[in-house]
């Protein structure tokens, strides 16, 4: 083999190298779509937005789905990437993160209205990506985090059933459940044996109590270490000024702890299981783990130093 042929043999396995470690590493993630109604009534998807795309490197992301009702839509989502395309140049120095445009394409629009009728008459972009995501040839399960109505999920469960076998919900319900009751109330009537954690109350922890002295505080933490760093800061600033988040322990869950496990501690709370299907956990109504008339906060709260200093520290690479 001559010189020339050497090289081009070094290249080839260099490349091979290259992308058999990216493809090992993305195999190794977590599986994820999210589906929020950013841009509606409440701003705090925005905020969970930026938070999520700050963490982008630690999941295989497989969708982003607007599902409102009301007046989210997926350019609101996009006006999220938009701001992490800014700072893309800074986080890909730490990390394998997707770039913006493998995210636009991931994109979709969900349900538009709520759901009609006892059972979903209707199948969304959003919910057609969710069922092929969850037919596509992985062994990894696929975590759905609910951050807006479950309208998606519903019309994707009833089209296609068979994809419980793939997909772990994760709602945030309260306000977003009353949007559409009658989808959650499909799922739970319909589909007692999807694996489901239905977080009611337990959200809450993330703006109520735990550590709030100094600049742990709901507004002194995002004045001191987040609205001036970076396009995505900035963004998270101007949509509302303090943390709410209310959707954010759906991404926590799945950053510290054991997701396959939704009774074992974890940063986005610890809930129980209930006698409702075999696979099906809400919040845990302990005393000891109520803040402010809300039961299991605390399984959350209690982790607020360390997942604040956790995302504190991903802002630096924003300066």
């Amino acid at each position: 083999m001559n010189k020339t042929h050497c090289y081009q043999y070094l290249i080839i396995l260099l490349v091979g190298f290259f992308f058999h470690t990216n493809y090992t590493y993305a195999q190794d993630l977590p599986r994820v779509i999210v589906s929020t109604d950013i841009g509606g009534d409440d701003p705090d998807d925005f905020q969970s937005m930026v938070h999520f795309l700050l963490y982008a490197d630690m999941f295989d992301i497989e969708g982003l789905i607007s599902s409102p009702p009301k007046e989210g839509r997926a350019k609101h989502i996009k006006e999220a990437i938009a701001a992490y395309s800014l700072d893309y140049p800074k986080l890909k120095q730490h990390g394998a993160f997707p770039k913006p445009s493998k995210l636009l394409k991931l994109t979709k629009q969900g349900a538009t209205d709520a759901q009609a009728g006892l059972v979903p008459q209707e199948l969304s972009d959003g919910a057609e990506w969710i069922i092929k995501k969850a037919q596509r040839k992985d062994e990894r399960p696929l975590y759905i985090l609910v951050w807006g109505s479950i309208t998606d999920v519903a019309q994707a469960v009833h089209k296609a059933p068979n994809i419980k076998e793939k997909i772990r919900v994760y709602s945030i319900g309260s306000w977003n459940t009353r949007l559409d009751s009658l989808s959650q109330n499909y799922l739970f009537e319909q589909h007692p044996d999807l694996w489901w954690i239905e977080n009611n109350t337990t959200f809450r922890g993330m703006y109520m109590g735990g550590n709030q002295t100094d600049d742990y505080g709901n507004l002194s933490f995002i004045e001191k270490h987040v609205k001036d760093y970076g396009a995505m800061g900035k963004l998270f600033w101007e949509k509302k000024k303090d943390i709410k988040m209310g959707d954010t322990p759906a991404v926590l869950y799945m950053l510290h702890g054991n997701p396959a496990d939704p009774e074992s501690e974890s940063w986005g709370g610890a809930f129980i299981k209930k006698d409702h299907g075999p696979n099906y956990w809400t919040d845990n109504p302990d005393a000891s783990l109520i803040e402010n008339d809300k039961a299991g906060a605390k399984t959350v709260n209690k982790w607020r130093k360390a997942y604040l200093d956790d995302w504190k520290e991903r802002m630096l690479w924003l300066r």
